[in-house]
């Protein structure tokens, strides 16, 4: 089972930016898909954006498209979500995730292990 844990949240101003990262440790971590997620409260859990091992293609809610950046260093199992020109709709717990095989699903079902989440807090 892969470890995951998030870190880089906080609280910020509309237009701010701000550096999600995930340190992954397990065995093959390079090796799989690595996902961000995020849920507001009394709101359901939605994709945000996904990086797939080897080729590295990005996938991204329409959302965050052109705001947010995923990516990913191999040597040190962790993923980032760089996030630019932040709104207060950002404003959720954002979860990384983990699929243990080659995929470019946006379902949460379909990925393997989570962390725990750091929150994300836009204030208008």
């Amino acid at each position: 089972q892969a470890q995951l844990v998030e870190s880089g949240g906080g609280l910020v101003q509309t237009g701010d930016s701000l550096r999600l990262s995930c340190a992954a440790s397990g065995p093959t971590t390079s090796a799989y898909t690595m996902a961000w997620f995020r849920q507001a409260p009394g709101k359901e859990r939605e994709f945000v954006a996904a990086i797939t091992p080897l080729d590295g293609r990005e996938y991204y809610a329409d959302s965050v498209k052109g705001r947010f950046t995923i990516s990913r260093d191999n040597v040190k199992n962790t993923v980032f979500l760089q996030m630019n020109s932040l709104k207060p709709e950002d404003t959720a717990s954002y979860y990384c995730a983990v699929a243990k095989y080659y995929t470019t699903t946006r379902w949460g079902s379909d990925y393997d292990d989570w962390g725990q989440g750091t929150q994300v807090t836009v204030s208008s």
